[in-house]
């Protein structure tokens, strides 16, 4: 079920077909989740809750051949993603982006350069070298993280499923160990079309979610968590990380996208999160428009940018994005028992709409 399934809307623009991150044309997802054992830790053994997502910003999966604008913003820089800095400094996003477990971002970047290479016989040979791009969030309360179950096969899996159909959201992929607000987080999508005279250009965003402190749960302008508090399966200070992936049809500079990026803050913001010490917020923006070929004909590439003074559209739908996909990813996810019968609850949703109809928030 996820949040419109209650009659909860959020924002004011209209979402896409599917309401996610698929909505931005040839923007393709794709996971592989790994559940096994139970019981005790044994460090490196089990039990199992972890995975691995991929987004392709196009369907050409060759994304080193035909690179996309993109830039990323770092709210809180307690993580340890790979690829930013060149991602930045050229404005240009080359592989799939991967999301996975923090430990695992080592392995999961190399099987990204081995998909990589695989394509491109002429990497390292005849041209440079190639910059993938991963990022993490820690799944320890719920995966024996030191295992660093991720292994090449899967990153391949999850490339080998990635599609153009509905994001499968919740506990799968990276997002299986996740947890937000100490309920089970994870996976979670939206996505915002601008109205006609303003292009009806799409933002779709998705979102790795493990971060908030119960007491902080914020829905809709409602505190909802502290009516939820003492509900069971707490633990964790509630430092944890978050992953945006935020993607447009509009036409975008890498300055522009910087900009863009930076406003998912707002969307965290509004369902309570607050980037404490230990969090890992961080946010990459891209464009599927002007393309970008890695042999250029032309000193010159003359491309279509989108005029400064119509970003505010793009900034409110990326907000109202955000902070879907984040609900999204609570309502999505289930009930799960991880390493040391540790648990993390699904969230009450029957409860959680009870208190938003008392609300007058909810919509027939």
């Amino acid at each position: 079920m996820r949040v419109r399934d209650i009659g909860l809307k959020i924002g004011v623009f209209d979402t896409g077909v599917s309401n996610s991150i698929v909505d931005v044309k040839g923007v393709m997802v794709g996971h592989c989740t790994i559940i096994e054992g139970e019981g005790k830790l044994i460090p490196g053994k089990g039990p199992i809750r972890t995975g691995v997502t991929v987004i392709f910003p196009h369907e050409d999966r060759n994304v080193f051949k035909s690179k996309v604008v993109a830039s990323s913003f770092i709210i809180n820089g307690f993580g340890k993603p790979i690829g930013l800095a060149q991602l930045n400094e050229l404005g240009q996003l080359e592989t799939p982006i991967a999301l996975t477990n923090t430990l695992n971002v080592g392995i999961v970047a190399d099987a990204i350069i081995e998909y990589m290479l695989n394509l491109n016989p002429d990497i390292g040979v005849s041209t440079g070298t190639v910059n993938p791009v991963v990022l993490e969030c820690n799944d320890g309360f719920l995966n024996d993280i030191r295992g660093r179950h991720v292994k090449h096969e899967h990153v391949f899996k999850a490339i080998e499923n990635a599609s153009s159909n509905p994001v499968v959201e919740g506990n799968v992929g990276a997002g299986t160990g996740m947890s937000c607000f100490e309920f089970k987080g994870g996976i979670g999508s939206a996505s915002r079309v601008l109205p006609s005279d303003i292009g009806r250009y799409v933002v779709g965003v998705l979102v790795l979610s493990n971060f908030g402190r119960r007491e902080d749960l914020t829905i809709a302008g409602i505190p909802v968590g502290l009516k939820l508090k003492d509900y069971g399966g707490r633990g964790g200070d509630g430092s944890g990380s978050i992953v945006i992936i935020v993607a447009t049809d509009a036409p975008l500079t890498a300055r522009q996208l910087h900009r863009l990026a930076k406003r998912a803050t707002h969307g965290i913001a509004r369902t309570g999160g607050y980037s404490s010490h230990g969090s890992g917020d961080f946010v990459v923006a891209f464009s599927t428009a002007n393309r970008i070929p890695h042999y250029e004909e032309s000193p010159i590439r003359e491309i279509q940018v989108l005029s400064e003074g119509y970003m505010s559209y793009l900034f409110k739908a990326t907000v109202e994005a955000v902070e879907e996909a984040i609900l999204n990813s609570m309502f999505m996810a289930e009930t799960m028992v991880g390493r040391d019968n540790n648990v993390r609850y699904a969230l009450p949703i029957d409860l959680v709409a009870d208190l938003l109809e008392k609300h007058g928030i909810l919509k027939g």
